[in-house]
């Protein structure tokens, strides 16, 4: 046990191809499963993080868009277009995501919105505390927030 745990700790490269040889031959019992358990856990999650920090790029992105119009170009255009197909690739690898698809938009509204705040040095309060996109909007290739200010 110790011998796997350390090389978990010093060669994670190793150890994966360690781990995969021994799922291969289905020895079981030399499996480090405690920390292949926590490896799978760990890929889960960056599966979830992936989908929110797109999100939030398209987020932000779309409220720059909406606020400062006089910026516009075609690089935000690019990244509006590029995080949605990104997006649409992502939940079509992994299907079971569109069930946290609502909880990661939520989230992502955040993150979104500090991008924008961070990137237009607008005063904090020009964005609205919740998302005034709808999802679908969001996720739409055609939508663009209008100017409304």
């Amino acid at each position: 046990m110790q011998n796997r745990t350390q090389l978990y700790e010093q060669d994670f490269y190793a150890w994966t191809e360690e781990q995969v040889k021994l799922l291969k031959n289905q020895q079981w019992g030399l499996l480090d499963t405690d920390n292949l358990i926590e490896e799978l856990e760990s890929l889960g999650k960056q599966q979830r993080r992936e989908l929110e920090n797109r999100l939030a790029i398209l987020i932000g992105h779309l409220l720059k868009w909406e606020y400062q119009p006089h910026l516009r170009c075609n690089s935000w255009r690019s990244t509006i277009r590029e995080q949605r197909r990104k997006i649409q690739r992502h939940l079509a690898e992994n299907p079971s995501l569109k069930s946290y698809l609502h909880q990661a938009f939520t989230i992502a509204y955040e993150d979104g919105r500090d991008l924008a705040i961070q990137e237009t040095n607008l005063p904090d309060r020009t964005f609205p505390d919740t998302n005034p996109y709808p999802i679908d909007d969001v996720l739409c290739f055609e939508f663009l927030p209008s100017e409304q200010h």
